[in-house]
């Protein structure tokens, strides 16, 4: 099952994890944006992660990822709502020519997290410096720094296909089998990142872990499904105000607002845009 995460326990070793593999979510997501391929590969490569993440929730949520540098590499934002739809942009300037990794290409800044609860009164925040010279790297820092449990994460992304493994360390593993972890560790590096782009999960589970008991747990199905929403942005032109509208009217002809992260284009004409603020509700 592709466009999907298999969350599995190494039941011996107090072990969990999970795998993702994002096909045609994934194109849906870059559909029309034409990146350059190496920002295609680090969004492809956070949109694999933040799914990880978000399908290992305690407490369904929707939960966003931001990282934010002052390197070619400004943006790249991931959104995950908590039935798994998701959706991501990045902002780039001109590239440098040739290969350079993510912490290169997005210098100094920072990652933030937002989760958001029902339940909850407001979202949750957190801030973390970027460390790492990969997507993987700057996620397993946060992992471990958040859980302060180990974890190791694989990641691999075309214009095709976004893939992640999520292994991690439970507080008991220990007690299980002292050397368990070390074992694990070592077989994840056996993963080669043609096979995970490649492999089915369930295959690649055996390949990997073809010694140990590994329980696989029903797969959790992604979505990426965010229709024009023209009331949205309706009331959102609304809340700018009137004046501001009509200067912006002035100086267009019209009023043009795009949804970078749902890729969407609202283009309202002078009638249109006048009519937002006509037939007021009357106060009492």
């Amino acid at each position: 099952m592709n466009d999907a995460i298999h969350r599995f326990l190494l039941e011996d070793l107090d072990i969990r994890g999970a795998i993702v593999q994002i096909d045609t979510v994934w194109q849906n997501i870059q559909a029309q944006r034409h990146y350059p391929p190496v920002v295609s590969e680090l969004l492809g490569q956070m949109c694999a992660v933040s799914a990880l993440i978000a399908g290992n929730l305690k407490q369904p949520g929707r939960l966003t990822f931001q990282l934010r540098g002052h390197g070619d590499i400004s943006i790249l934002v991931i959104d995950c709502s908590e039935t798994l739809n998701l959706r991501g942009y990045a902002k780039h300037g001109d590239l440098p020519d040739g290969a350079a990794n993510a912490g290169a290409l997005l210098g100094d800044g920072q990652l933030l997290m937002t989760l958001d609860h029902a339940d909850a009164r407001q979202p949750y925040q957190s801030y973390v410096p970027m460390e790492g010279h990969s997507i993987g790297e700057i996620f397993q820092h946060y992992l471990v720094q958040s859980e302060q449990q180990p974890a190791i994460l694989i990641l691999a992304a075309d214009s095709k296909r976004a893939s992640g493994v999520f292994l991690q360390k439970l507080p008991g593993a220990d007690l299980k089998d002292e050397d368990g972890w070390n074992r694990v560790a070592l077989l994840a590096q056996t993963i080669k990142l043609e096979e995970l782009q490649s492999l089915d999960a369930i295959e690649l589970l055996r390949r990997v872990f073809a010694e140990e008991r590994v329980r696989v747990f029903e797969p959790k199905a992604l979505q990426h499904n965010f229709p024009p929403d023209w009331e949205k942005i309706r009331d959102m032109l609304r809340s700018v105000g009137e004046t501001e509208v009509l200067a912006i009217l002035a100086e267009h002809g019209e009023v043009l607002v795009h949804d970078d992260i749902s890729n969407h284009s609202y283009r309202f004409s002078e009638e249109e845009a006048r009519a937002l603020f006509q037939d007021k509700p009357t106060l009492h």
